[in-house]
């Protein structure tokens, strides 16, 4: 694991504190229940149930791993830290393309982001290159076919 900071807003901080209380506690407390059903059915050497409950609990405890972590390296960006004529995390911003379509996208750190929500990383290819921008300014990305794609912030603003 990394020991980079995590960058998130409060808001994130509380959603990432909130998932780890659910796996610690209702979470496996599931996987036990289960795992303990498919003991009572027998042999366990060929029980998919048993091999599944497993698979879950050991999925679940990486994560719980990996929230510690990122919880224990989280800073939060705080209002008086922030310019707010400039991109951030927790900024909303709107830009144009050059191909004229507009698209809204609020910046956040890596555990927030919802592509389908308009969330996106502060560490994504489009997230590094708006951060500290402001209106008017442009960047550039790398398209996926080789291209380059050119967008304009048309406004920055903080909820």
């Amino acid at each position: 694991m990394t020991n980079e900071p995590v960058k998130v807003t409060a808001s994130g901080l509380e959603r990432m504190r909130a998932q780890l209380e659910y796996l610690q506690t209702t979470r496996r407390e599931q996987i036990s229940e289960y795992m303990g059903k498919a003991i009572e059915d027998g042999d366990l050497r060929e029980s998919a149930a048993y091999d599944e409950a497993r698979m879950q609990q050991s999925e679940n405890e990486a994560r719980i791993a990996e929230l510690e972590s990122q919880i224990g390296r989280a800073v939060v960006i705080s209002d008086d830290e922030i310019d707010e004529n400039a991109i951030n995390v927790g900024a909303t911003v709107l830009v144009r393309s050059d191909a004229g379509m507009e698209r809204s996208f609020e910046i956040v750190g890596g555990f927030e982001v919802d592509v389908l929500r308009g969330k996106i990383s502060d560490a994504s290819p489009l997230g590094q290159q708006l951060m500290g921008k402001r209106a008017g300014d442009t960047v550039e990305l790398q398209g996926p076919r080789g291209g380059v794609n050119k967008f304009t912030v048309i406004s920055v603003r903080y909820e």
